[in-house]
């Protein structure tokens, strides 16, 4: 089974806590790591936007992302939450093989 890292945004440390905690507690993801706040510049409904956030990390299994991606839309404030994928492709096998074992969704 192969692992994956998330990035995601949320509007406040609050809601990344509960949409973080709540992935893991329903093993959607085996660890979320809160990154604190960030500035994010972007385009929204035709104006650039200037906006505090909080970024977050979750590690889980490449074949539950769709679910993840699923369950976030339905937490989140956000119309659009980004919720972005990149494999993880290479590791501590003990550590890759622990993330297989906790995110069994």
């Amino acid at each position: 089974m192969a692992a994956c890292s998330l990035y995601l945004t949320a509007a406040t440390q609050a809601e990344a806590e509960k949409i973080g905690r709540t992935l893991v507690e329903e093993r959607l993801a085996a660890c979320a790591n809160m990154l604190g706040p960030i500035r994010s510049f972007y385009w929204w409904q035709g104006k650039v936007q200037d906006d505090a956030e909080v970024a977050f990390l979750l590690k889980t299994r490449t074949d539950l992302v769709d679910r993840v991606v699923a369950r976030v839309k339905q937490m989140h404030s956000y119309a659009v939450p980004c919720v972005v994928t990149w494999p993880i492709e290479a590791g501590n096998p003990d550590y890759l093989a622990w993330v297989e074992k906790e995110a069994s969704g």
